[in-house]
Protein backbone atom coordinates (compact mmCIF):
# COMPACT_ATOMS: atom_id res chain seq x y z
CA UNK A 1 0.00 0.00 0.00
CA UNK A 2 0.93 3.49 -0.93
CA UNK A 3 2.70 5.68 2.06
CA UNK A 4 0.40 8.42 2.80
CA UNK A 5 2.72 11.38 4.06
CA UNK A 6 -0.13 13.89 4.42
CA UNK A 7 -1.34 13.83 7.77
CA UNK A 8 -5.29 14.32 8.44
CA UNK A 9 -6.72 12.86 4.94
CA UNK A 10 -8.67 10.19 4.70
CA UNK A 11 -6.85 7.44 2.41
CA UNK A 12 -8.17 3.49 2.44
CA UNK A 13 -8.10 1.38 -0.83
CA UNK A 14 -9.28 -2.36 -0.66
CA UNK A 15 -8.64 -3.18 -4.02
CA UNK A 16 -6.60 -6.28 -3.20
CA UNK A 17 -9.25 -7.69 -2.61
CA UNK A 18 -10.41 -8.67 -5.57
CA UNK A 19 -10.83 -12.09 -7.09
CA UNK A 20 -10.56 -13.63 -10.85
CA UNK A 21 -13.95 -14.85 -10.41
CA UNK A 22 -17.26 -14.35 -12.14
CA UNK A 23 -18.57 -10.52 -11.05
CA UNK A 24 -21.01 -10.37 -7.99
CA UNK A 25 -24.69 -10.48 -8.77
CA UNK A 26 -26.35 -7.50 -7.62
CA UNK A 27 -29.77 -7.10 -9.12
CA UNK A 28 -31.67 -4.20 -10.58
CA UNK A 29 -33.54 -2.67 -8.33
CA UNK A 30 -30.11 -2.02 -5.74
CA UNK A 31 -30.09 1.53 -5.93
CA UNK A 32 -32.13 3.61 -3.65
CA UNK A 33 -32.88 6.52 -5.51
CA UNK A 34 -33.45 9.30 -3.14
CA UNK A 35 -34.00 11.93 -6.31
CA UNK A 36 -36.01 11.70 -9.34
CA UNK A 37 -33.90 13.91 -11.08
CA UNK A 38 -34.68 16.97 -8.22
CA UNK A 39 -31.08 18.57 -6.30
CA UNK A 40 -28.70 20.91 -8.19
CA UNK A 41 -26.17 20.76 -11.00
CA UNK A 42 -23.06 19.23 -9.81
CA UNK A 43 -20.20 21.09 -11.50
CA UNK A 44 -16.74 18.65 -12.23
CA UNK A 45 -13.12 19.13 -12.98
CA UNK A 46 -12.25 17.77 -16.74
CA UNK A 47 -10.54 18.27 -20.00
CA UNK A 48 -11.81 18.16 -23.61
CA UNK A 49 -12.18 14.59 -24.79
CA UNK A 50 -9.66 13.75 -27.24
CA UNK A 51 -12.37 11.91 -29.77
CA UNK A 52 -16.06 11.82 -30.65
CA UNK A 53 -17.54 10.01 -27.58
CA UNK A 54 -17.65 6.59 -28.73
CA UNK A 55 -16.88 3.72 -25.96
CA UNK A 56 -14.39 1.80 -28.08
CA UNK A 57 -12.44 5.35 -29.10
CA UNK A 58 -11.66 6.58 -26.02
CA UNK A 59 -9.08 5.74 -24.07
CA UNK A 60 -8.20 9.28 -22.59
CA UNK A 61 -9.22 10.55 -19.05
CA UNK A 62 -11.38 13.61 -20.36
CA UNK A 63 -13.49 11.27 -22.41
CA UNK A 64 -13.81 8.68 -19.64
CA UNK A 65 -15.00 10.28 -17.43
CA UNK A 66 -17.84 11.32 -19.39
CA UNK A 67 -18.53 8.27 -21.30
CA UNK A 68 -18.78 6.00 -17.41
CA UNK A 69 -21.53 8.31 -16.90
CA UNK A 70 -23.95 7.87 -19.83
CA UNK A 71 -23.24 4.52 -20.58
CA UNK A 72 -23.93 1.35 -18.23
CA UNK A 73 -21.72 -1.69 -18.63
CA UNK A 74 -22.31 -5.61 -18.34
CA UNK A 75 -20.31 -4.71 -14.91
CA UNK A 76 -19.19 -1.52 -13.20
CA UNK A 77 -16.84 -1.04 -10.31
CA UNK A 78 -17.29 0.33 -6.97
CA UNK A 79 -15.18 2.87 -4.89
CA UNK A 80 -13.20 -0.16 -3.89
CA UNK A 81 -13.01 -1.72 -7.41
CA UNK A 82 -15.15 -4.34 -6.52
CA UNK A 83 -17.01 -5.44 -9.74
CA UNK A 84 -21.04 -5.52 -9.52
CA UNK A 85 -22.95 -6.80 -12.18
CA UNK A 86 -24.87 -4.09 -13.56
CA UNK A 87 -26.70 -4.88 -16.96
CA UNK A 88 -25.53 -8.58 -16.54
CA UNK A 89 -27.99 -10.65 -14.64
CA UNK A 90 -25.31 -13.45 -14.83
CA UNK A 91 -21.48 -14.23 -16.50
CA UNK A 92 -20.84 -17.85 -16.69
CA UNK A 93 -18.30 -20.20 -17.40
CA UNK A 94 -17.23 -23.94 -16.77
CA UNK A 95 -14.02 -23.56 -18.06
CA UNK A 96 -13.25 -19.97 -18.76
CA UNK A 97 -12.36 -20.40 -22.28
CA UNK A 98 -16.77 -20.17 -23.07
CA UNK A 99 -18.60 -17.27 -21.28
CA UNK A 100 -22.82 -17.12 -21.34
CA UNK A 101 -23.43 -13.50 -20.24
CA UNK A 102 -27.43 -13.43 -19.77
CA UNK A 103 -28.51 -9.82 -19.50
CA UNK A 104 -31.50 -8.26 -17.54
CA UNK A 105 -34.78 -7.68 -18.90
CA UNK A 106 -35.94 -3.67 -18.75
CA UNK A 107 -32.96 -1.98 -19.81
CA UNK A 108 -33.37 0.38 -22.38
CA UNK A 109 -31.23 2.95 -23.90
CA UNK A 110 -32.05 7.00 -23.68
CA UNK A 111 -34.16 6.95 -26.65
CA UNK A 112 -36.07 3.87 -25.89
CA UNK A 113 -34.56 1.40 -27.81
CA UNK A 114 -33.94 -1.86 -26.22
CA UNK A 115 -30.50 -3.06 -24.86
CA UNK A 116 -29.82 -6.77 -26.09
CA UNK A 117 -27.51 -9.21 -26.95
CA UNK A 118 -27.42 -7.33 -30.26
CA UNK A 119 -26.47 -4.30 -28.98
CA UNK A 120 -23.33 -5.74 -26.94
CA UNK A 121 -21.97 -7.95 -30.11
CA UNK A 122 -22.53 -5.50 -32.42
CA UNK A 123 -21.03 -2.56 -30.40
CA UNK A 124 -18.07 -5.28 -30.02
CA UNK A 125 -17.88 -6.72 -33.55
CA UNK A 126 -17.65 -2.53 -34.40
CA UNK A 127 -14.83 -1.87 -31.96
CA UNK A 128 -12.80 -5.05 -32.69
CA UNK A 129 -13.06 -3.94 -36.81
CA UNK A 130 -9.28 -3.41 -37.78
CA UNK A 131 -10.94 -0.81 -40.59
CA UNK A 132 -12.66 0.95 -38.35
CA UNK A 133 -9.12 1.46 -36.19
CA UNK A 134 -10.51 2.24 -33.07
CA UNK A 135 -8.20 3.13 -30.08
CA UNK A 136 -9.51 0.33 -27.80
CA UNK A 137 -9.92 -2.35 -29.88
CA UNK A 138 -7.27 -4.37 -28.90
CA UNK A 139 -9.55 -5.50 -25.75
CA UNK A 140 -11.34 -7.63 -28.11
CA UNK A 141 -7.87 -9.48 -29.22
CA UNK A 142 -8.67 -12.84 -27.15
CA UNK A 143 -12.22 -13.40 -28.69
CA UNK A 144 -12.18 -15.82 -31.21
CA UNK A 145 -12.34 -14.35 -35.03
CA UNK A 146 -10.49 -10.70 -33.68
CA UNK A 147 -7.51 -10.22 -36.62
CA UNK A 148 -4.53 -7.56 -36.61
CA UNK A 149 -4.28 -8.61 -40.26
CA UNK A 150 -8.11 -8.21 -42.29
CA UNK A 151 -11.39 -6.82 -41.50
CA UNK A 152 -13.00 -9.87 -39.42
CA UNK A 153 -16.43 -10.77 -37.77
CA UNK A 154 -15.58 -11.57 -33.49
CA UNK A 155 -16.89 -15.50 -34.39
CA UNK A 156 -16.95 -16.01 -30.82
CA UNK A 157 -19.75 -14.16 -30.02
CA UNK A 158 -22.80 -15.71 -30.28
CA UNK A 159 -26.52 -14.25 -29.47
CA UNK A 160 -28.59 -17.05 -28.23
CA UNK A 161 -31.84 -14.91 -27.72
CA UNK A 162 -32.48 -11.32 -27.02
CA UNK A 163 -31.00 -11.53 -23.40
CA UNK A 164 -28.48 -14.43 -23.95
CA UNK A 165 -24.75 -14.52 -25.47
CA UNK A 166 -21.85 -16.37 -25.44
CA UNK A 167 -18.02 -15.63 -26.31
CA UNK A 168 -15.80 -17.67 -26.82
CA UNK A 169 -12.04 -16.88 -26.17
CA UNK A 170 -8.88 -17.87 -27.89
CA UNK A 171 -7.25 -19.31 -24.87
CA UNK A 172 -9.18 -19.74 -21.25
CA UNK A 173 -8.89 -16.24 -19.49
CA UNK A 174 -10.10 -16.39 -15.88
CA UNK A 175 -10.10 -12.61 -15.50
CA UNK A 176 -12.34 -12.18 -18.26
CA UNK A 177 -15.46 -10.85 -16.35
CA UNK A 178 -13.15 -8.44 -14.48
CA UNK A 179 -12.37 -6.86 -17.53
CA UNK A 180 -16.23 -6.32 -18.34
CA UNK A 181 -16.30 -3.28 -16.65
CA UNK A 182 -14.56 -1.24 -19.29
CA UNK A 183 -15.77 1.43 -21.55
CA UNK A 184 -14.90 -0.66 -24.52
CA UNK A 185 -17.09 -3.62 -23.83
CA UNK A 186 -20.03 -1.11 -23.28
CA UNK A 187 -23.27 -1.40 -25.62
CA UNK A 188 -24.16 0.43 -28.43
CA UNK A 189 -27.68 1.18 -30.12
CA UNK A 190 -28.54 0.39 -33.36
CA UNK A 191 -28.36 4.51 -34.20
CA UNK A 192 -25.08 4.94 -33.91
CA UNK A 193 -24.25 2.23 -36.69
CA UNK A 194 -26.16 5.12 -38.94
CA UNK A 195 -23.19 7.77 -38.42
CA UNK A 196 -20.73 7.22 -35.92
CA UNK A 197 -18.95 10.35 -36.07
CA UNK A 198 -22.33 11.86 -35.83
CA UNK A 199 -23.37 9.79 -32.98
CA UNK A 200 -19.99 10.86 -30.72
CA UNK A 201 -20.77 14.05 -30.89
CA UNK A 202 -24.39 13.39 -29.98
CA UNK A 203 -24.23 10.21 -27.55
CA UNK A 204 -26.94 7.88 -26.81
CA UNK A 205 -26.21 5.47 -23.99
CA UNK A 206 -27.83 3.64 -21.26
CA UNK A 207 -26.41 4.78 -17.66
CA UNK A 208 -27.35 7.33 -14.65
CA UNK A 209 -27.23 10.29 -16.94
CA UNK A 210 -27.95 11.31 -20.79
CA UNK A 211 -26.14 13.97 -22.62
CA UNK A 212 -28.74 17.08 -21.60
CA UNK A 213 -29.50 18.25 -25.49
CA UNK A 214 -28.05 18.47 -28.95
CA UNK A 215 -25.84 21.18 -28.06
CA UNK A 216 -24.88 20.35 -24.33
CA UNK A 217 -21.07 19.34 -25.80
CA UNK A 218 -19.92 23.07 -26.02
CA UNK A 219 -16.42 22.07 -26.97
CA UNK A 220 -13.40 23.35 -24.97
CA UNK A 221 -15.94 24.67 -22.65
CA UNK A 222 -17.89 22.34 -20.82
CA UNK A 223 -20.71 19.05 -21.73
CA UNK A 224 -23.95 18.96 -19.50
CA UNK A 225 -25.49 15.99 -18.27
CA UNK A 226 -28.75 15.07 -16.45
CA UNK A 227 -30.21 12.21 -15.19
CA UNK A 228 -31.31 9.34 -17.26
CA UNK A 229 -34.84 8.72 -15.64
CA UNK A 230 -34.86 5.17 -17.44
CA UNK A 231 -32.10 3.98 -15.55
CA UNK A 232 -32.94 2.38 -11.97
CA UNK A 233 -29.85 0.10 -11.03
CA UNK A 234 -26.99 0.85 -8.24
CA UNK A 235 -25.81 4.08 -9.47
CA UNK A 236 -28.79 6.26 -9.10
CA UNK A 237 -28.11 9.86 -9.31
CA UNK A 238 -28.50 11.66 -6.31
CA UNK A 239 -28.50 15.26 -8.14
CA UNK A 240 -29.99 16.68 -10.83
CA UNK A 241 -26.83 15.99 -13.36
CA UNK A 242 -23.44 16.70 -14.05
CA UNK A 243 -21.72 19.31 -15.93
CA UNK A 244 -18.19 18.62 -16.73
CA UNK A 245 -15.96 21.75 -17.47
CA UNK A 246 -13.21 21.73 -18.93
CA UNK A 247 -9.86 23.86 -18.20
CA UNK A 248 -7.02 24.99 -19.52
CA UNK A 249 -5.39 24.87 -16.61
CA UNK A 250 -5.65 22.95 -13.22
CA UNK A 251 -4.64 26.45 -10.93
CA UNK A 252 -7.85 28.22 -12.75
CA UNK A 253 -9.96 24.82 -11.77
CA UNK A 254 -8.72 25.16 -8.29
CA UNK A 255 -9.02 28.77 -8.03
CA UNK A 256 -12.77 28.18 -9.35
CA UNK A 257 -13.10 25.61 -6.47
CA UNK A 258 -11.87 27.66 -3.97
CA UNK A 259 -14.96 30.39 -4.93
CA UNK A 260 -17.24 28.06 -5.03
CA UNK A 261 -17.75 28.16 -8.80
CA UNK A 262 -16.39 24.32 -9.08
CA UNK A 263 -18.04 21.82 -6.89
CA UNK A 264 -15.64 19.15 -7.17
CA UNK A 265 -11.82 18.75 -8.44
CA UNK A 266 -9.56 15.50 -8.76
CA UNK A 267 -6.64 16.95 -9.61
CA UNK A 268 -5.17 20.04 -7.48
CA UNK A 269 -2.06 21.73 -8.73
CA UNK A 270 1.34 21.65 -7.59
CA UNK A 271 1.23 25.23 -6.40
CA UNK A 272 -1.56 24.27 -3.99
CA UNK A 273 -0.04 20.93 -2.17
CA UNK A 274 1.17 22.71 0.78
CA UNK A 275 -2.12 25.17 1.17
CA UNK A 276 -4.76 22.94 0.32
CA UNK A 277 -5.30 21.19 3.59
CA UNK A 278 -5.56 24.10 5.58
CA UNK A 279 -7.96 25.73 2.43
CA UNK A 280 -10.13 22.91 1.88
CA UNK A 281 -9.82 21.37 5.29
CA UNK A 282 -11.97 17.91 5.12
CA UNK A 283 -13.13 18.73 1.88
CA UNK A 284 -9.55 17.65 0.75
CA UNK A 285 -8.69 14.09 -0.71
CA UNK A 286 -5.22 13.04 -0.84
CA UNK A 287 -5.32 8.70 -1.15
CA UNK A 288 -4.21 6.11 -3.14
CA UNK A 289 -5.49 5.06 -6.28
CA UNK A 290 -4.31 3.29 -9.14
CA UNK A 291 -2.65 5.95 -11.29
CA UNK A 292 1.39 6.41 -11.73
CA UNK A 293 3.36 8.40 -13.88
CA UNK A 294 6.02 8.04 -16.46
CA UNK A 295 8.02 9.56 -19.02
CA UNK A 296 7.59 7.51 -22.85
CA UNK A 297 10.69 8.22 -24.41
CA UNK A 298 9.60 6.03 -28.46
CA UNK A 299 11.49 3.03 -29.58
CA UNK A 300 12.20 5.27 -33.25
CA UNK A 301 13.35 7.96 -31.52
CA UNK A 302 16.96 9.02 -32.64
CA UNK A 303 20.11 7.63 -30.22
CA UNK A 304 17.18 5.34 -28.37
CA UNK A 305 17.01 2.46 -30.03
CA UNK A 306 19.07 -0.63 -29.35
CA UNK A 307 22.50 -1.06 -27.41
CA UNK A 308 22.61 2.87 -27.25
CA UNK A 309 18.88 3.14 -26.27
CA UNK A 310 19.03 0.75 -23.95
CA UNK A 311 22.09 2.70 -22.00
CA UNK A 312 20.47 5.68 -22.47
CA UNK A 313 17.25 4.81 -21.23
CA UNK A 314 18.64 3.28 -18.04
CA UNK A 315 21.38 7.04 -17.73
CA UNK A 316 18.25 9.04 -17.90
CA UNK A 317 16.14 6.64 -15.31
CA UNK A 318 18.92 6.68 -12.94
CA UNK A 319 19.50 10.20 -13.34
CA UNK A 320 16.23 11.54 -11.77
CA UNK A 321 15.77 11.95 -8.47
CA UNK A 322 12.39 10.51 -7.49
CA UNK A 323 12.65 11.38 -4.28
CA UNK A 324 13.79 14.66 -4.18
CA UNK A 325 11.01 15.94 -6.52
CA UNK A 326 8.29 14.37 -4.54
CA UNK A 327 9.26 15.75 -1.43
CA UNK A 328 9.43 19.32 -3.23
CA UNK A 329 7.13 19.60 -5.59
CA UNK A 330 4.28 16.65 -4.70
CA UNK A 331 4.53 17.39 -0.96
CA UNK A 332 4.21 13.75 -0.26
CA UNK A 333 1.16 13.44 -2.80
CA UNK A 334 3.21 11.07 -5.08
CA UNK A 335 6.11 7.93 -4.14
CA UNK A 336 8.71 6.97 -6.26
CA UNK A 337 7.57 4.41 -8.41
CA UNK A 338 9.30 0.40 -7.90
CA UNK A 339 7.97 -0.84 -10.42
CA UNK A 340 5.15 -0.24 -13.51
CA UNK A 341 1.96 -0.93 -12.07
CA UNK A 342 0.56 0.66 -8.65
CA UNK A 343 0.11 -0.67 -4.94
CA UNK A 344 -3.31 -0.40 -4.71
CA UNK A 345 -2.97 -2.98 -7.11
CA UNK A 346 -3.51 -7.15 -5.93
CA UNK A 347 0.36 -8.90 -6.76
CA UNK A 348 1.69 -5.16 -6.27
CA UNK A 349 6.18 -5.76 -5.53
CA UNK A 350 8.34 -3.17 -4.48
CA UNK A 351 11.27 -5.56 -5.04
CA UNK A 352 11.13 -6.58 -8.58
CA UNK A 353 14.72 -8.01 -10.04
CA UNK A 354 16.62 -4.76 -12.02
CA UNK A 355 14.15 -2.00 -9.56
CA UNK A 356 17.75 -0.43 -8.97
CA UNK A 357 17.11 1.14 -12.37
CA UNK A 358 14.98 2.96 -11.00
CA UNK A 359 16.84 4.86 -8.09
CA UNK A 360 18.80 7.86 -8.24
CA UNK A 361 22.89 6.90 -9.19
CA UNK A 362 24.12 10.30 -11.06
CA UNK A 363 27.46 8.56 -11.02
CA UNK A 364 26.32 5.27 -12.78
CA UNK A 365 24.10 7.33 -15.39
CA UNK A 366 26.95 9.03 -16.15
CA UNK A 367 29.07 5.85 -16.89
CA UNK A 368 25.83 4.61 -18.89
CA UNK A 369 25.54 7.70 -21.50
CA UNK A 370 29.33 7.92 -21.46
CA UNK A 371 28.91 4.31 -23.06
CA UNK A 372 26.40 5.20 -25.13
CA UNK A 373 28.09 8.10 -26.61
CA UNK A 374 31.27 5.23 -27.47
CA UNK A 375 28.53 3.75 -29.85
CA UNK A 376 27.09 7.12 -31.02
CA UNK A 377 27.63 11.14 -29.90
CA UNK A 378 24.83 12.25 -29.00
CA UNK A 379 23.48 15.38 -30.65
CA UNK A 380 20.50 17.62 -30.33
CA UNK A 381 18.18 18.57 -27.54
CA UNK A 382 16.53 15.78 -25.29
CA UNK A 383 12.74 17.19 -24.77
CA UNK A 384 9.83 16.00 -22.71
CA UNK A 385 5.94 16.43 -23.90
CA UNK A 386 3.36 17.66 -21.76
CA UNK A 387 0.25 19.17 -21.37
CA UNK A 388 0.22 22.79 -19.60
CA UNK A 389 -3.85 21.65 -18.39
CA UNK A 390 -2.45 19.31 -16.22
CA UNK A 391 -0.44 20.98 -13.60
CA UNK A 392 3.35 19.51 -15.11
CA UNK A 393 5.51 21.57 -15.82
CA UNK A 394 7.39 21.93 -12.55
CA UNK A 395 8.23 18.41 -12.45
CA UNK A 396 9.34 18.35 -16.47
CA UNK A 397 11.63 21.31 -15.30
CA UNK A 398 12.47 19.69 -12.33
CA UNK A 399 13.42 16.46 -14.22
CA UNK A 400 15.28 17.97 -17.35
CA UNK A 401 17.08 20.32 -15.28
CA UNK A 402 18.26 16.91 -13.27
CA UNK A 403 19.44 15.58 -16.60
CA UNK A 404 21.00 18.48 -17.91
CA UNK A 405 23.37 18.55 -14.41
CA UNK A 406 23.65 14.64 -14.29
CA UNK A 407 24.35 14.21 -18.01
CA UNK A 408 25.84 17.40 -19.44
CA UNK A 409 23.62 17.50 -22.23
CA UNK A 410 20.37 20.03 -23.33
CA UNK A 411 17.20 19.37 -22.07
CA UNK A 412 13.96 21.03 -21.82
CA UNK A 413 9.99 20.72 -21.66
CA UNK A 414 7.98 20.76 -24.90
CA UNK A 415 4.53 22.23 -23.36
CA UNK A 416 1.31 21.62 -25.36
CA UNK A 417 -2.21 23.64 -24.77
CA UNK A 418 -3.96 21.02 -23.86
CA UNK A 419 -4.20 17.26 -22.91
CA UNK A 420 -5.97 16.33 -26.67
CA UNK A 421 -3.42 17.96 -28.47
CA UNK A 422 -0.47 15.89 -26.60
CA UNK A 423 -2.30 13.14 -27.20
CA UNK A 424 -3.45 13.63 -30.67
CA UNK A 425 0.51 14.07 -31.50
CA UNK A 426 0.84 10.80 -29.55
CA UNK A 427 -1.41 8.79 -31.23
CA UNK A 428 -0.18 10.27 -35.22
CA UNK A 429 3.34 9.40 -33.88
CA UNK A 430 4.51 12.85 -34.59
CA UNK A 431 5.57 13.77 -31.49
CA UNK A 432 9.43 14.96 -31.86
CA UNK A 433 10.79 13.31 -28.24
CA UNK A 434 9.80 12.28 -24.91
CA UNK A 435 6.95 13.08 -23.53
CA UNK A 436 5.17 12.26 -20.41
CA UNK A 437 2.52 9.80 -19.75
CA UNK A 438 0.25 8.00 -17.09
CA UNK A 439 -1.98 5.29 -16.55
CA UNK A 440 -5.10 5.11 -14.94
CA UNK A 441 -6.27 1.60 -14.43
CA UNK A 442 -9.71 0.38 -16.65
CA UNK A 443 -10.07 -2.33 -14.37
CA UNK A 444 -7.97 -3.53 -10.99
CA UNK A 445 -5.41 -5.94 -12.35
CA UNK A 446 -1.31 -5.76 -13.13
CA UNK A 447 -2.37 -7.12 -16.62
CA UNK A 448 -3.91 -3.84 -17.28
CA UNK A 449 -0.72 -2.18 -16.76
CA UNK A 450 0.74 -3.56 -18.37
CA UNK A 451 -0.35 -5.63 -21.30
CA UNK A 452 -2.22 -2.48 -22.97
CA UNK A 453 0.92 -0.70 -22.71
CA UNK A 454 3.67 -2.92 -23.50
CA UNK A 455 2.05 -5.65 -25.71
CA UNK A 456 3.05 -5.29 -29.36
CA UNK A 457 0.27 -3.47 -31.30
CA UNK A 458 -1.38 -2.67 -27.93
CA UNK A 459 -3.53 0.03 -28.29
CA UNK A 460 -2.04 2.18 -25.72
CA UNK A 461 1.55 1.66 -26.46
CA UNK A 462 2.80 4.76 -27.30
CA UNK A 463 6.63 3.86 -27.41
CA UNK A 464 6.08 1.49 -30.08
CA UNK A 465 7.79 -1.05 -28.39
CA UNK A 466 7.78 -4.04 -29.13
CA UNK A 467 9.32 -8.13 -27.37
CA UNK A 468 8.46 -11.61 -28.36
CA UNK A 469 9.65 -12.40 -24.48
CA UNK A 470 6.95 -9.49 -23.34
CA UNK A 471 4.05 -10.65 -25.72
CA UNK A 472 4.71 -14.62 -24.44
CA UNK A 473 4.66 -13.64 -20.68
CA UNK A 474 1.74 -11.84 -20.98
CA UNK A 475 -0.02 -14.60 -22.97
CA UNK A 476 0.47 -17.11 -20.41
CA UNK A 477 -0.36 -14.74 -17.45
CA UNK A 478 -3.61 -14.48 -19.04
CA UNK A 479 -4.01 -17.80 -19.50
CA UNK A 480 -2.64 -18.86 -15.87
CA UNK A 481 -6.11 -20.05 -13.61
CA UNK A 482 -5.29 -18.04 -10.67
CA UNK A 483 -4.48 -14.54 -9.64
CA UNK A 484 -1.05 -15.73 -7.68
CA UNK A 485 0.00 -17.23 -11.04
CA UNK A 486 -0.59 -14.76 -13.49
CA UNK A 487 0.62 -12.05 -11.14
CA UNK A 488 4.64 -14.33 -11.46
CA UNK A 489 4.17 -14.10 -14.98
CA UNK A 490 3.57 -10.37 -14.67
CA UNK A 491 6.64 -10.09 -12.29
CA UNK A 492 9.17 -11.59 -15.06
CA UNK A 493 7.23 -9.37 -17.83
CA UNK A 494 8.39 -6.36 -15.80
CA UNK A 495 11.79 -8.26 -15.22
CA UNK A 496 12.33 -7.54 -18.66
CA UNK A 497 10.81 -4.06 -18.78
CA UNK A 498 13.21 -2.65 -16.36
CA UNK A 499 15.75 -3.94 -18.50
CA UNK A 500 14.93 -2.06 -21.54
CA UNK A 501 12.58 0.78 -20.39
CA UNK A 502 10.17 1.57 -23.17
CA UNK A 503 9.11 3.89 -20.57
CA UNK A 504 10.29 4.70 -17.46
CA UNK A 505 8.14 4.63 -14.13
CA UNK A 506 8.56 7.67 -12.36
CA UNK A 507 6.30 7.61 -9.14
CA UNK A 508 2.25 6.27 -8.23
CA UNK A 509 0.15 9.71 -8.18
CA UNK A 510 -2.57 9.75 -5.07
CA UNK A 511 -5.28 11.12 -6.03
CA UNK A 512 -4.88 14.48 -4.33
CA UNK A 513 -8.42 16.81 -5.06
CA UNK A 514 -11.69 18.29 -3.24
CA UNK A 515 -15.03 19.49 -3.13
CA UNK A 516 -16.48 23.01 -2.47
CA UNK A 517 -18.60 23.38 0.65
CA UNK A 518 -21.66 23.72 -2.07
CA UNK A 519 -21.94 19.91 -2.45
CA UNK A 520 -21.76 16.88 -0.06
CA UNK A 521 -21.33 13.30 -0.32
CA UNK A 522 -17.92 13.28 -1.86
CA UNK A 523 -16.29 9.73 -2.69
CA UNK A 524 -13.21 9.08 -4.92
CA UNK A 525 -13.18 5.63 -6.24
CA UNK A 526 -10.18 3.35 -6.73
CA UNK A 527 -9.22 4.93 -9.66
CA UNK A 528 -9.08 7.86 -8.50
CA UNK A 529 -12.14 9.36 -10.29
CA UNK A 530 -14.84 10.95 -8.54
CA UNK A 531 -18.11 9.21 -8.00
CA UNK A 532 -19.85 11.81 -9.45
CA UNK A 533 -23.58 10.41 -9.18
CA UNK A 534 -23.42 10.13 -5.33
CA UNK A 535 -22.52 13.91 -4.69
CA UNK A 536 -25.43 15.82 -3.52
CA UNK A 537 -26.27 19.10 -4.03
CA UNK A 538 -28.69 21.79 -2.64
Amino acid sequence: MKIRRFAGFAATVAVGALALTSCSSSGSTGGEATTDGAGGIVTAWGSEPQNPLIPTNTNEVGGGKIIDLIFSGLVYYDADGAPHNEVAESIETDDAQTYTITLEEGWTFSNGEPVTSESFVDAWNYGAKLSNAQLSSYFFEMIEGFSWDEDSELTGLQIVDDTTFTVTLKQPEADFPLRLGYSAYFPLPQAAFEDMDAFGEHPIGNGPYKVASDDAWQHNVEIALVPNEDYTDERVPQNGGVTIKFYETVDGAYNDLLAGQLDVLDQVPDSAFSTVENELGDRAINQPAALNQTLTIPMDLEHFSGEEGVLRRQAISMAINREEITDAIFEGTRTPARDFTSPVIDGWSDDVAGVEVLEFNPEKARELWAEADAISPYTGTFTIGYNSDGGHQAWVDAVTNSLRNTLGISAEGNPYPAFKDLRADVTAGTISGAFRSGWQADYPSLYNFLGPIFGTGAGSNDAGYSSPEVDSLLAQGSAASSVDEANEYFTQVQEVLLQDLPQIPLWYQNVTGGSADTVSNVEFGWNGVPLLYEVTKG
